[in-house]
C-alpha cells in the first residue's frame, strides 16, 4: 500500500470526488456535486454542479469558490 502524504497545513492537500444521479435542484436543475475535503482539517465543502460539466466548468467552480 502508498502511504497517504500528511500535511502541516490546511489545504495544502486535498481530494476531490464527484457524487452523481441526484434529482434535478435549485434554480439551474443541479443533478451532481463535487465534494472537496481537506485533509488537514477534515473540512468538506459541497459545491453544486451539472453531471455533464467540463474540466473547465470544474475549474471555474473551483476558482470562482
Amino acid at each position: 500500500m502508498i502511504k497517504i502524504q500528511e500535511t502541516r497545513r490546511p489545504w495544502e492537500l486535498v481530494h476531490m470526488d464527484w457524487v452523481t444521479g441526484l434529482q434535478p435542484g435549485g434554480d439551474r436543475s443541479y443533478n451532481a456535486c463535487l465534494v472537496i475535503l481537506d485533509r488537514f482539517s477534515k473540512t468538506p465543502i459541497f459545491l453544486p454542479c451539472h453531471k455533464d460539466d467540463t474540466a473547465m466548468d470544474t475549474a471555474l467552480l473551483i476558482w470562482n469558490r
